[in-house]
């Protein structure tokens, strides 16, 4: 089983990038591919406060691993159980790992309504408010870009949906990823207004979890249009990357990704390389550990296992998030070594 081990440097240019990863002035969304880790927030015992020195170690284990870049404040962040000293602290460590390892770093921002979400966005400017809801106080992080969650539970028109984005690009100093992520908002989207979403200035990419690889999916990587666009495609859904990846994903946003970081990279190498065989067995192997992970609601069980493998102090999760079932953490780490052996081991799976 495979454990990834590895000052403080002001924010520079690899946290100032635009769409493209290239530079500032990049004119594609070519640094948003290969797979992005949304960090867990490690907790210590009693869960009052955040371990930020077990944070920035993960961080730095997972682009070990082989993690093209770093998600914070996503869902599996327990972002909004966070607040806004918690936010600010998350971001800011996220973003010293990122500009120590010139890797990208993608902020999540969450609003039900654009107006706040367009307070948001502008806020990751500079100093100022800090990302996240309800954020206040000063903060450094400039990211790559930001994580927009399709608002939820006002359930708004598609068309509302595109107006409410294109609001968000026309003012946001950082390229947006739109979180597609229906099961959870309440609004799903079919392909011609992901379309509409890709062709939008300033949109980088979307992360595509919508429970399955739905026809809409196969439509928007099928479509030579938004392939030539740059508009990256990522897979959300952790049990379904390889499937994804092999109809043409960019990428995978996978919480999964913590553990097995270089045969999930390697899973994405291999499909791009067209090494069908070879990612298919793979890709079983990693959906069966994805499986045993989602067996309670992210990223419960994800932190049982990182706590069983000493990698965080503590499993802790904050209310309405309860502690995984020790069978379930027991499940989730046999997947784990059967990623290992069935792998190959994750050094020659990389290879």
């Amino acid at each position: 089983m495979t454990n990834l081990g590895a000052e403080e440097n002001s924010l520079d240019v690899n946290l100032r990038l635009r769409v493209g990863g290239d530079g500032p002035e990049g004119g594609g969304s070519g640094w948003l591919r290969g797979i992005f880790v949304p960090l867990v927030t490690p907790f210590d015992r009693d869960g009052t406060r955040v371990d930020a020195a077990a944070l920035e170690r993960l961080g730095h284990e997972v682009v070990d691993g082989g993690a093209t870049g770093i998600v914070a404040l996503g869902t599996t962040a327990e972002a909004g159980a966070l607040d806004a000293a918690e936010r600010r602290l998350v971001a800011d460590v996220c973003a010293r790992v990122c500009t120590e390892r010139g890797v990208p770093l993608v902020v999540g921002v969450g609003a039900n309504d654009t107006r706040k979400a367009v307070e948001e966005l502008a806020a990751l400017a500079g100093p100022g408010p800090g990302p996240g809801p309800e954020s206040g106080g000063a903060s450094s992080v400039v990211p790559t870009a930001a994580l927009v969650t399709v608002p939820s539970f006002t359930r708004p028109s598609e068309a509302g949906v595109v107006a409410h984005f294109a609001a968000l690009a026309a003012g946001s100093p950082v390229p947006l990823v739109i979180y597609h992520i229906p099961y959870r908002t309440g609004r799903a989207l079919s392909a011609a207004t992901l379309r509409e979403l890709a062709a939008l200035p300033g949109v980088a990419g979307v992360k595509h979890a919508v429970g399955g690889v739905d026809a809409d999916a196969v439509a928007l990587l099928g479509d030579p249009a938004v392939a030539a666009s740059g508009f990256a495609v990522m897979a959300g859904d952790d049990l379904y990357v390889s499937p994804m990846l092999a109809l043409g994903a960019s990428g995978g946003v996978l919480a999964s990704a913590h553990l097995a970081t270089a045969a999930f990279a390697a899973l994405a190498d291999r499909w791009e390389r067209g090494d069908a065989a070879g990612a298919r067995v793979l890709g079983h192997h990693l959906a069966r550990l994805s499986a045993a992970l989602f067996a309670e609601p992210n990223p419960v069980v994800l932190k049982g296992v990182l706590a069983a493998q000493g990698r965080i102090p503590h499993a802790t999760v904050r209310l309405p998030h309860l502690p995984a079932a020790p069978e379930n953490v027991a499940a989730a780490l046999r997947a784990l070594d059967d990623v290992d052996r069935g792998a190959g081991g994750t050094a020659e799976a990389a290879a």
